[in-house]
């Protein structure tokens, strides 16, 4: 409640018994992210400091956690069975996050999502009790669906602490340079770029959402929430004009609150939890309905 997400973590939507359990995953996840992103000081050191507290959650290590967010995550991964890799590597995303600061290649990108994203949801599906790497891969498409829509939402925030997480690749093939990034210059070449990037993270939405068929109703509505909100992020850029850099697209409690509204709707009514429009794109949405989706 007290950090600016996307979307809410762990709703009313979540069944009573999972939602504490919700937290402890999403305490550990925002922590480290902050560790890596904000702490002053010796970050790397932290960052291994964060790996001991981890360490004793599990049986057989050394020590036993005393951080009030470990010593509840403790009980999670004992409750749900859950291994240590998940949140390892985690960790090793801000680790790489302190040295690696641009990608050559999507390919590059889509390496560090198996870092920065795509564990968080593994540790979802075994909190539902999923266990199956098909499932697992399917989930690895909306998480790293997520992770590029932040990155699209903070292009000028990842800049001004030195990162540019737009592949190298991409701003040759389009003809944008750092300093155009750096100084917040925006022009054709820079908005088809980005039109680029968010019909490319669209599709991965779009190919991740097939996992809804294979998660419980609870579940199932809190997936559609954070694929609604990823979707709406990237349909704020695309009405923005693709400016990323002026200002961040944001999804505001308003626009929350429909998205919320309009899956639990959904779900009481039986309907689909996420309408066909809303993986198209806003202009898309428009042309075809006269208003956005």
């Amino acid at each position: 409640k007290t950090h600016y997400e996307n979307f809410s973590v762990g709703s009313r939507l979540l069944p009573k018994h999972l939602r504490k359990h919700f937290y402890s995953i999403y305490a550990f996840s925002r922590g480290v992210d902050d560790l890596g992103d904000e702490a002053d000081g010796d970050r790397l050191g932290l960052l291994n400091l964060w790996e001991e507290q981890l360490d004793g959650c599990y049986p057989g290590t050394h020590g036993r956690p005393t951080h009030p967010y470990f010593v509840a995550l403790a009980k999670t991964i004992r409750t749900f069975d859950i291994p240590a890799e998940p949140f390892k590597r985690l960790i090793e995303a801000n680790r790489r996050d302190q040295d690696i600061t641009r990608h050559e290649t999507f390919g590059d990108i889509l390496k560090y999502c198996t870092y920065s994203a795509n564990p968080v949801g593994h540790l979802v599906l075994y909190l539902a009790g999923i266990r199956d790497p098909k499932l697992h891969e399917l989930a690895n498409h909306t998480c790293t669906a997520l992770q590029l829509a932040n990155f699209w939402q903070d292009v000028s925030r990842d800049s001004d602490i030195g990162r540019i997480y737009i592949p190298q690749e991409d701003m040759k093939r389009f003809g944008v340079s750092e300093e155009q990034v750096t100084n917040g210059a925006v022009d054709d070449k820079f908005i088809e770029m980005m039109r680029f990037e968010v019909d490319r993270a669209r599709q991965m939405f779009v190919d991740g959402y097939p996992l809804a068929d294979h998660l419980d109703n609870h579940l199932k509505s809190d997936f559609a929430l954070f694929t609604r909100g990823g979707l709406a992020i990237l349909q704020a850029i695309e009405r923005e004009g693709y400016d990323v850099l002026s200002s961040r697209p944001v999804i505001s409690k308003f626009g929350k609150v429909k998205i919320f509204t309009s899956v639990w709707l959904r779900s009481k009514l039986g309907m689909a939890l996420i309408p066909s429009g809303a993986f198209k794109s806003a202009s898309a949405s428009k042309s075809r309905t006269g208003h956005t989706s």
